[in-house]
């Protein structure tokens, strides 16, 4: 197989996952990751719990997903399938989220919604990518935003 051509992948599963990023419970924001086209889009999955840390104390009569975590969940998704491109002999040892651009909250995420995190490749230059995304429940937008982040080597 050609190291150089893209790669592309029905899914990441989640114990793939925990293999490319390094968040774990309860801060990794992405269950799967669907419909990955190499470097250049991808879906990231978030089935949201009501047993979930944050609903204790972030408006507890009215759960409601804080935004940042929405953010932190595309970053995750995009960060996942940048490490996944990379040819086994160029791993990264780290990657670290650099820039959150564009954000816009459109409407609250509850406990019992499906996110889907639709990323796009908009730029790559070096080892920094920059990704739009657009996080959806049952299609409708809730959340938007440029993120971008770079791939530390050894």
């Amino acid at each position: 197989m050609d190291d150089t051509a893209p790669k592309t992948l029905e899914a990441v599963e989640i114990l793939q996952l925990l293999k490319l990023l390094p968040h774990r419970y309860p801060f990794l924001l992405v269950d799967r990751i669907i419909d990955i086209h190499g470097d250049d889009a991808c879906i990231g999955i978030k089935n949201v719990t009501f047993n979930e840390p944050q609903f204790q104390g972030h408006f507890p009569e009215y759960p409601v997903m804080p935004g940042v975590f929405l953010i932190e969940g595309m970053a995750q998704t995009a960060g996942a399938v940048c490490v996944y491109a990379q040819t086994a002999a160029s791993k990264p040892k780290v990657v670290y989220f650099m820039t959150i651009d564009k954000a816009k909250f459109r409407k609250p995420v509850m406990p019992g919604d499906t996110i889907e995190y639709h990323m796009r490749k908009i730029n790559k230059r070096r080892n920094m990518w920059w990704y739009r995304g657009e996080a959806k429940v049952r299609g409708a937008l809730v959340c938007e935003a440029e993120v971008s982040a770079m791939l530390v080597m050894d």
